[in-house]
């Protein structure tokens, strides 16, 4: 199965969070402070791999741990206090890495703030590292 990727028309492949811009997430100038559209991807992450039974306790459970070892985020136009952010995951490969594309939705002023991605490596428990999605956590993206 080496190779293999993750359609993004794959029904389960793709989720949505919405959040309503809270204080504490802005600058001295009331705009989102960069480093916080990180959170928002893992909130929305996080979300996505719940549908494919893949929360921390379940990758745990199965022996594994994953870690970021490539992020980007470009900002298009800033999220501000009190506004609402759609943010999307969509799970873009699963093998040799996890992949997962972002986009950051300002739905208070109906335009595009933020994309992104995240790709993410497998280790098992001892911090080893897998040159590929093992087949036990490849099996649910893909499902």
């Amino acid at each position: 199965m080496s190779g293999e990727s993750i359609l993004s028309s794959a029904p389960t492949a793709e989720t949505c969070v919405s959040t309503t811009i809270p204080f504490h997430d802005c600058d001295p100038l009331g705009i989102v402070w960069h480093g916080r559209y990180l959170e928002y991807f893992e909130l929305a992450r996080a979300a996505l791999f719940v549908g494919f039974g893949l929360d921390v306790p379940e990758i745990r459970d199965l022996g594994y741990r994953m870690y970021v070892v490539d992020v980007r985020c470009r900002y298009t136009h800033p999220l501000a206090y009190g506004e609402t952010a759609e943010i999307t995951a969509r799970l873009k490969a699963a093998r040799p890495l996890i992949r997962v594309v972002y986009t950051v939705r300002n739905a208070t002023r109906g335009r595009t703030s933020a994309r992104g991605h995240v790709v993410l490596a497998t280790t098992d428990a001892a911090g080893s590292l897998f040159y590929e999605t093992p087949d036990a956590i490849f099996e649910r993206l893909v499902r």
